[in-house]
């Protein structure tokens, strides 16, 4: 890992008939335009859903990297997260984020420490640990 302080660099660009293409080296174009909630077509990402697919993307690499500290042996993780935008004090603002996790583990793994392990992915990640809106954690921990 480099040293702190780490920058990102992202960039936005529209022509007047088009979706907004969203922009960063060495990284492929994403069309993006506004959600069906804001009148917008609903069918590409948008800031929003953006938003919340960062908190699962970051809640998962978060996880791989405590399990790989840990040693914990683990199957799969799957990570749905819902994000809940409202009116507070007019102004529209995200207000909470369900990240609900499933991982897959095998019998004899400990249960406990894949459990631990979910709950530290939380409280620990940068996305979420950015974000003013209240968070909350529903794990499941599967045997197969």
């Amino acid at each position: 890992m480099q040293p702190y302080p780490h920058h990102y660099k992202a960039s936005a660009s529209i022509t007047v008939d088009s979706a907004v293409t969203l922009s960063s080296d060495r990284l492929p174009d994403l069309p993006s335009d506004a959600p069906a909630e804001f009148g917008g077509p609903g069918d590409q990402w948008s800031p929003e859903t953006l938003l919340v697919a960062s908190v699962a993307d970051c809640f998962i690499l978060t996880f791989k990297a405590i399990a790989r500290a840990s040693k914990l042996d683990w199957k799969a993780l799957q990570c749905e997260v819902e994000g809940v935008l409202d009116r507070v004090n007019s102004v529209t603002q995200f207000t909470r984020y369900d990240i609900h996790a499933k991982l897959w583990i095998d019998g004899g793994v400990d249960e406990h420490k894949a459990r631990h392990i979910l709950e530290k992915s939380e409280a620990v990640c940068l996305i979420t640990n950015s974000l003013k809106g209240e968070k909350q954690l529903h794990a499941e921990v599967i045997i197969s």
